[in-house]
This record gives C-alpha cells, sequence and structure tokens, in this order.
C-alpha cells in the first residue's frame, strides 16, 4: 500500500490537484514551460496534456527525476496518466500465485518507460500478453518513447507535448509533439491503436489487394495500430526522416483472423551527403539482414518506387526500406522483423543530427530548404 500512496502523491504533487476537471481547460490554459499543459476540450480528445520539462519530483520520500521528454522514469508516466496503473497495483494485492504477480511487475516495468500509458487497459494486456496485439501495442510504445528520448537529449531544453485522444467508434491514441526547438522545428512521434467495425470502402480497397474478407451480417471487426513520425530540422544540412510502423488485424465471418504487417523508414535531406546515406542504409540493412537477406533489396526497390513525386519525375529523398501486406512466414517472425526495424530508427538518424547540428548555413541553404520541404509536402498532397 506505500507504494501505491507513493505514486498517487506524486500525481497530485506534479498535476497540482486530482481533479478530472482539469482536463477541461481551455487550450489558453497552456504553459508551454511550466511542466504542464493542458489540452484543449474537443470531442476527440478528453485528457490532458504532458510537457517533459526534466524536473524532478518529491512526494513523502518517494523521489523520482526524470529526463528531458521522456517518460523513462515511473515518475513521469504515473504522475501524468496512473489511474489505471494504480488500479493494476490493487488489484495484484492478493495475486493467486507468483507468475500472475511477476507478470504485472514485469508489465508495469515495461511501461513505465512510456510517453503515457497504454492505450489499451494494463489489466486488458496483462490477461493477452501472448497476444500479437498485446505485443505490437507494446513495441510501438517502446518505440515512441526510445524516439523521444533520443530526440530530447539531443535538442536539451525543449519539451515534447503529450496528448492522449480517444476515438468514439473505439480505441484512441497518443501523440508526442516537440515545436520550434534548437535543432528540430516539428518533432512529431505519435502511436495510435484503434477498433470497430471496416467500413465498405476500406473493405472494398482491401479487397482489391487479394484479400478475401469474408464478413457476417455485414461487418468485420478490425484493429489496427502502429506508430509513425516525420521529423524536420532547423538546419538544412540535417536531413528529414519519416518512419511508420504497423499490424492491422481483422476478424472474418467465419472466426478466422486475416493479418499483416507493413511499414518502413526513409530519409529526406536538402544537401546529399553521401556518408550519411551509407549510414543510414547500412543500419536498415543490417536490421533487415538479421531475419532475411532477400529483406533488404526488395523492401529498399519498393520504397524507391514508391517515394516518387510522378508529375516531377523525381524521388522525394535517398529511400530508405518500406513494405506492405506482409503476413508470411508467421506473425511471430514478422513481429521480431519489424521490432528489428523500429528499433534502428534511433542509431540510423540520431548520428546524423549529431554530426550536423553544429554546421553553418546561409539565409539562401535555409530558403533551398524550404522549397525542398514544399517536394515533401507534395508528394503526401498530389
Amino acid at each position: 500500500m506505500s507504494r501505491l500512496l507513493a505514486l498517487t502523491a506524486l500525481r497530485r504533487s506534479v498535476l497540482g490537484t486530482s481533479n478530472p476537471a482539469t482536463a477541461q481547460a481551455p487550450a489558453a490554459a497552456r504553459a508551454p514551460h511550466s511542466g504542464v499543459a493542458l489540452s484543449a476540450s474537443t470531442p476527440r480528445s478528453s485528457a490532458v496534456s504532458r510537457c517533459f520539462s526534466g524536473k524532478t519530483a518529491r512526494a513523502g520520500g518517494f523521489r523520482k527525476g526524470f529526463l528531458v521528454g521522456t517518460a523513462a522514469l515511473v515518475g513521469v508516466t504515473v504522475a501524468g496518466f496512473g489511474f489505471r496503473r494504480n488500479q493494476a497495483l490493487m488489484v495484484s494485492k492478493n495475486p493467486s500465485d507468483r507468475e500472475q504477480q511477476h507478470a504485472l511487475n514485469a508489465m508495469l516495468q515495461k511501461c513505465n518507460r512510456f510517453m503515457s500509458d497504454p492505450v489499451t487497459d494494463i489489466n486488458k494486456l496483462l490477461e493477452n500478453k501472448d497476444d500479437m496485439r498485446t505485443k505490437m501495442e507494446l513495441l510501438i510504445m517502446e518505440v515512441q518513447a526510445d524516439v523521444c528520448k533520443a530526440l530530447a537529449e539531443v535538442e536539451g531544453s525543449q519539451v515534447f507535448n503529450v496528448d492522449r485522444w480517444q476515438r468514439e467508434e473505439g480505441g484512441g491514441g497518443i501523440s508526442c509533439v516537440l515545436q520550434d526547438g534548437k535543432v528540430f522545428e516539428k518533432a512529431g512521434v505519435n502511436v495510435s491503436v484503434v477498433f470497430g467495425n471496416l467500413s465498405e470502402e476500406a473493405a472494398k480497397q482491401m479487397r482489391s489487394r487479394g484479400k478475401t474478407l469474408k464478413s457476417k451480417d455485414g461487418k468485420l471487426p478490425f484493429c489496427a495500430m502502429g506508430v509513425s513520425s516525420v521529423i524536420h530540422p532547423k538546419n538544412p544540412h540535417i536531413p528529414t526522416i519519416h518512419f511508420n510502423y504497423r499490424y492491422f488485424e481483422i476478424e472474418e465471418g467465419d472466426g478466422q483472423k486475416t493479418w499483416w504487417f507493413g511499414g518502413g523508414t526513409d530519409l529526406t535531406p536538402t544537401y546529399l551527403n553521401k556518408d550519411d546515406a551509407v549510414h543510414f542504409h547500412k543500419t536498415l540493412k543490417e536490421a533487415c539482414d538479421k531475419h532475411d537477406r532477400s529483406y533488404y533489396p526488395a523492401f529498399k526497390k519498393w520504397c524507391d518506387n514508391y517515394f516518387v513525386i510522378t508529375h516531377r519525375g523525381e524521388r522525394r529523398g535517398v529511400g530508405g526500406i518500406f513494405f506492405d501486406d506482409l503476413d508470411s512466414p508467421s506473425a511471430e517472425e514478422l513481429f521480431k522483423f519489424v521490432r528489428s526495424c523500429a528499433q534502428a530508427v534511433v542509431p540510423c538518424y540520431v548520428p546524423i543530427v549529431k554530426k550536423h547540428i553544429h554546421d553553418s548555413f546561409t539565409p539562401e541553404q535555409k530558403a533551398w530548404q524550404q522549397l525542398r520541404r514544399g517536394r515533401y509536402v507534395e508528394f503526401n498532397l498530389i
């Protein structure tokens, strides 16, 4: 009970209140450098936004310091989003056996590193700990935290704003945004876990890709989840990076499940640097080669052909890897492959950022960066 009381005290000490009504504060109440920012009340979002400021919190002897931009220590996540976690702690007071207690402790320890509680209730994740949906949700939460921590350490003084949002039809997500920093103009690292019934339009589009999708009473229950990010630096000598890793699962009318993985990582420099491109691709190749040496050449080619601005006849950047609709050899093997690729994001990109962080640039080079960034937008809109 002492740990639970300490966690509760810490939550109150950081938030200043335990009243849920604080989540309804208007957007004007944001205080970007105070350590806490309240998100606007919208039909889509009912949770509070957090700024991680690197301060240290105390509560009755329970003292936890936390790093800028990361929820690596329990003080951050419990302070911001610990309601369900506290419930899980209370449930565990009379465990049925040591194995259950060990599983709970392992789950809590893993979640303590995240930027926020998982989208799915922790108790449900624990009940289905061997399910692929649970494994993937925990992975994308971990990747989000790792990338945010790495970027925040490079940035130094700026903070990530963390917003939880809910989807009326089912599920929700966590958005982490760093904006107007010394190194990054804007960096977003977002997680979503959504579920419901597939629309007719979506089902038609998926069937066009070769999926049978037998419905029952016109319904196709689905679950989709992923982590996605676009990171735009200030210095034109530092490239933009984009990555996305996702999992899709559909329950068909006969009870069978159709599932697949997708994702990729690609780099878009303003000024081409051969050594940077070699490092980027070498890191991704190593991640792919751990699982199948045919993956990198196939998924590199797929990426090259996918990120093309057709009306200009040019590729968006120096490529990377891209894949979709992967459903063999097995879910477990593909999950391990996706995990390797997602965990390669930080080592393939952050060393490039650090290498060029102090490079000087002219107004003309900055203007060229903005022009090239327009090409980036063209790909997404046209």
